[in-house]
């Protein structure tokens, strides 16, 4: 058991000089100049190398399906940095629309309460 803990330790160490570099390398990063929807997967792996993946620049795709087809996806690519913002984007679009619902629906409660009142 211990020979297992030292070779751990001895692992680690060795791992995290290097890791280290990577970090200072990938800090150094600047966004793609290209759309990441418009890379190609091999132009987007070879961008991401090196980057750990909750770098903000890291770029991560998702299918998503075309409305009216049983079989075609789209391909949507997007930084972590700009996944952020679109969900973001969508909360509130979200949050705004249930509290316009909700403002509504008090607004028609109050009128339906004043006219059995007259």
């Amino acid at each position: 058991m211990r020979n297992y803990w030292t070779a751990l330790v001895a692992v680690s160490l060795a791992v995290a000089p290097a890791a280290a570099v990577a970090e200072e390398a990938a800090a150094d990063r600047a966004p793609p100049v290209k759309a990441p929807s418009a890379m190609t997967p091999t132009e987007i792996k070879a961008y991401n190398e090196g980057l750990a993946q909750t770098h903000p620049y890291y770029i991560k795709c998702r299918k998503t399906l075309e409305i009216g087809s049983l079989v075609k996806k789209n391909r949507v690519c997007h930084t972590n940095e700009q996944w952020k913002e679109v969900s973001a984007k969508g909360n509130q679009d979200a949050r705004d629309t249930a509290e316009a619902m909700t403002s509504k629906a008090a607004e028609r409660f109050e009128l339906i309460g004043m006219e059995g009142r007259g």
